[in-house]
């Protein structure tokens, strides 16, 4: 997969959650724009290579905010990370029009929790297009039924989703596909898709897998580094090709690890 001038074809790499927004689930994650050149800096000298930045809280029952508001929050930040540093940047909206303006600045890739059908016109495929950038298209739903079959779910909003992105125009080689773990799913659910992530390999797509400090694995969220490490060990074992991580240097160094391990196999 092509990401800016970067190309990554195996492997797991780090993609750094930087948060612009005053009420993300994880306190330590938000940034403002005065300190997001910090945050970047860091994450990169801990092994980030993707930085994936965002400025719209999308945890649940959060409030929404216009996508005025949310470009405001994201338009300085990005013009300084594009000045200063050669590394992919990655926008997570799911609004064209902020999608627009940060391909405009230089973004390389959106990540879209909504994957591509949140407007309902297919516009924001049609951004991406235009610009020739990359998508990660993300499985989300208000809601998955306890009693439904949930691969077909996920694969009914998924085969849409990436119906989008080819009649669009977007290049095969820069679509990512994200199973959407913390959205619409119940614990149980949530537990099944991680357990399975290997299946969205049909789509022939690389993966991303974002479970990091999620409620998923219980407790408070500042104890929940320790379960988000064995997830990231578990997406290099199914040859996950990103995980989108609050905390860079340790999941960097499980990555290693389990690499170490899978090597004296």
């Amino acid at each position: 997969m092509r990401i800016g001038n970067k190309t990554f074809d195996k492997g797991t790499h780090i993609m750094a959650i930087v948060n612009l927004t005053p009420d993300s689930f994880y306190e330590n994650s938000r940034a403002t724009a005065d300190d997001a050149l910090k945050r970047v800096e860091k994450a990169i000298q801990d092994g980030a290579e993707v930085i994936d930045i965002g400025g719209q809280s999308t945890r649940p029952s959060h409030v929404a905010v216009s996508a005025q508001e949310e470009w405001k929050r994201l338009e300085r930040p990005i013009e300084l990370i594009r000045r200063n540093f050669d590394i992919p940047l990655s926008v997570d909206t799911y609004y064209p029009y902020v999608a627009k303006n940060a391909l405009e600045m230089g973004a390389d890739l959106i990540n879209d929790v909504w994957g591509l059908q949140y407007s309902g016109d297919g516009s924001m495929a049609e951004v991406i297009a235009k610009y020739g950038r990359g998508v990660c298209i993300m499985q989300n739903q208000n809601k998955i039924s306890p009693d439904c079959d949930l691969w077909q779910d996920m694969f009914d909003f998924l085969d849409k989703s990436v119906e989008l992105a080819i009649n669009a125009g977007i290049d095969e080689d820069k679509i990512l596909i994200d199973g959407g773990i913390g959205f619409g799913k119940s614990k149980e659910q949530n537990w099944e898709v991680l357990n399975g992530y290997e299946r969205l390999d049909k789509y022939g797509y690389p993966l991303l897998l974002g479970t990091s400090r999620k409620s998923m694995f219980g407790g408070d969220v500042k104890d929940r580094l320790q379960p988000t490490l064995e997830s990231t060990r578990l997406a290099v074992r199914k040859n996950v090709l990103f995980v989108r991580v609050h905390d860079v240097k340790e999941n960097f160094q499980a990555i290693a690890d389990e690499l170490s391990r899978l090597g004296g196999l």
